[in-house]
């Protein structure tokens, strides 16, 4: 027996939500109308319990028409899977984009992260406070504001994220580079859209790098449409992974592993069915290279899956983007059907006989779900908490089957092995960190963007080509592999960006941050901002991280940090997953190399 939430029932326009993704339901023992037959015979359970994975786009599908998720709402949700209301509650107050009290139709989440806060964030949020009061309250207009974290717009900054439920135009959330004018008269306009799809409140700089994308080489997809696919084909799933192998192909997402090994790994599984998973959660504060390279060219990302699940047996993709891009959800949205007319997705993928097919899910603003075991909870519609390895996911992964996971930069360099060869791609970069790295440039820099350069070229290389720092100031320091990273000086850009020269210097590549900060740049507050980001992100489920990430973050308010470096220790052994581990590094690589919080340390 599971208490219910509410006595009155959910709202014909949360019903109309939940049934948009659902379907109509079919008994009165999932929420549909009790007849004759369900007083003597029960049916849905098993059926209704198999779709739990459909618990995310459904409560996805409520916020977005109603602005937020009452518990009638959560009590329809439950009857319809067959999910308990608590769990129901659960799962949707884990994430920040969805709201379990009632809110304001339109939303704006204004991000105050570091990027955005070198940008000037801090003075808009306090214009915003001036003139409607602290974060979530509502206006006269049926508007609030709130921070953010992170929104992975850090070339365009200062931005926010603008939620409108029951949009008719379909634009529920659009992304914005904006000041605090046309801010400020968008939210005083009252009721609608204040910004249409790819819409922006003042004009977007992209300073030297033309569409925010700057290459040193070659660009991402080699090739006409299909034509790494129908290479892979001629090859062979053992051929394209000997390839990958050859091609020494280290994954992107900061963990650095064989992806030739991965894949193989997988492919040997008997275990069935196999799942290909792309991780486009990119959350960490500084990155947005997989934003620019699906808004760029969608279809590369699904040829290159196709090309996974051919490789390691898959007959299914699930491709889980972060919440806060709704312009490459809609475009991946429109590639998804593209590519299956087109017949690069389906049941006989280019006419060879093997099936695959993409599932695109969204985030909704949880930064741990970029760890791959959470991203598999999330899917799964379960809170987006870490699980314990072994086993790894190449074993039991989604839903407890083999699984390959990678991130969309990793898989992208896919389509250029299949058709060039490993040993070509090999070729590029340094012996132990082959081919090409994209990096994300932001800061105090002149032209802030995505770059992409060999492996092995130098920090200053990067930071040249984005056309150095603004207005020629001093450099201050970089935040290298964003805020799980750590920070290097200005006398360390002869640093070359590969994995063997960062892991000797101490430092990572992690994500492809490069955050430059200038002379002006306050970096006791950058660190705190970091050490607030990652208390608000942990899941919660470890004592070491969620303690650890409060006590972290108090201890550089108070301006004592005498045993910040005990408390690093303890988070980096005990917690269970990465941003325990890592949440400290970046504070205590500034607070050694520029004396930050000087004299603080007992």
């Amino acid at each position: 027996m599971d208490l219910h939430h509410a006595t009155e029932g959910a709202t014909a326009e949360e019903r109309a939500a939940v049934d948009a993704v659902l379907g109509q339901p079919e008994t009165g023992w999932v929420g549909g109308i009790r007849s004759a037959a369900d007083s003597h015979v029960a049916r849905g359970g098993h059926a209704a319990r198999a779709r739990r994975d459909l618990l995310l786009p459904v409560l996805h599908s409520v916020q977005s028409h109603v602005g937020w998720i009452s518990h009638a709402a959560l009590d329809y949700v439950g009857t319809r899977l067959t999910i308990p209301p608590a769990e129901a509650y659960g799962v949707a107050s884990f994430y920040a984009l969805l709201s379990t009290t009632p809110q304001p139709r339109t939303v704006v989440h204004v991000c105050d992260d570091i990027a955005c806060q070198t940008a000037g964030a801090e003075d808009l949020c306090a214009l915003l406070e001036a003139e409607f009061g602290p974060p979530g309250t509502a206006t006269d207009h049926d508007t609030t504001w709130h921070r953010s974290p992170c929104l992975g717009q850090c070339d365009k900054a200062p931005a926010a994220l603008v939620q409108h439920a029951n949009d008719e135009s379909g634009a529920y959330q659009t992304l914005v580079s904006l000041t605090d004018e046309p801010l400020i008269a968008a939210m005083h306009a009252g009721p609608g859209p204040m910004f249409g799809p790819g819409a922006v409140a003042t004009e977007r700089s992209e300073g030297a790098v033309a569409g925010g994308w700057g290459r040193q080489g070659r660009s991402v997809g080699p090739g006409p449409q299909g034509a790494a696919l129908a290479a892979a084909i001629a090859r062979g799933p053992s051929g394209v992974i000997e390839e990958l192998k050859t091609a020494k192909l280290l994954g992107r997402g900061g963990a650095a592993f064989p992806t030739g090994v991965k894949w193989e790994a997988v492919a040997n599984q008997a275990a069935r069915p196999h799942y290909v998973v792309c991780n486009a959660d990119e959350s960490e504060p500084g990155t947005f290279k997989d934003r620019v390279l699906i808004e760029s060219d969608p279809m590369a990302l699904l040829e290159a899956m196709a090309i996974a699940g051919f490789a390691t047996g898959s007959e299914q993709g699930y491709l889980y983007i972060r919440g806060e891009y709704p312009d490459a959800t809609r475009a991946l949205h429109t590639a998804i059907e593209q590519a299956r007319a087109d017949g690069l997705l389906g049941p006989d993928v280019l006419g060879h006989g093997f099936a695959f097919d993409v599932e695109l899910r969204q985030g909704a603003g949880a930064y741990i779900c970029g760890e791959e075991t959470a991203l598999f909870n999330s899917i799964e519609g379960y809170r987006g908490e870490p699980r314990n390895k072994p086993p790894f996911p190449v074993e039991r992964g989604l839903f407890g089957r083999p699984t390959v996971v990678n991130n969309v930069e990793t898989l992208v360099n896919v389509l250029r092995i299949v058709t060039d060869g490993g040993a070509a791609f090999a070729a590029t970069g340094t012996t132990d960190s082959t081919g090409t790295r994209f990096f994300c440039v932001s800061g105090s820099i002149e032209g802030p963007g995505v770059y992409e350069v060999e492996m092995g070229a130098t920090l200053g290389d990067v930071l040249e080509l984005a056309g150095g720092v603004r207005g020629g100031r001093p450099l201050q320091a970089i935040l290298l592999g964003g805020a799980a990273g750590t920070f290097v000086g200005p006398g360390e850009l002869d640093l070359p960006l590969s994995f063997e020269a960062t892991r000797a210097a101490g430092t990572t590549l992690g994500s492809g941050v490069v955050m430059a900060f200038d002379d002006t740049v306050d970096l006791e507050a950058i660190l705190v901002r970091i050490a607030r980001f990652f208390r608000d992100e942990s899941c919660g489920q470890c004592v070491p991280c969620r303690v650890g990430t409060m006590r972290q973050e108090e201890m550089l308010l108070k301006k004592d940090v005498s045993l910040l470096d005990d408390l690093a220790q303890a988070m980096r052994d005990a917690s269970i997953c990465g941003l325990g581990q890592t949440a400290a590094n970046a504070i205590q690589s500034a607070l050694t190399k520029f004396g930050v919080l000087r004299g603080a340390r007992g």
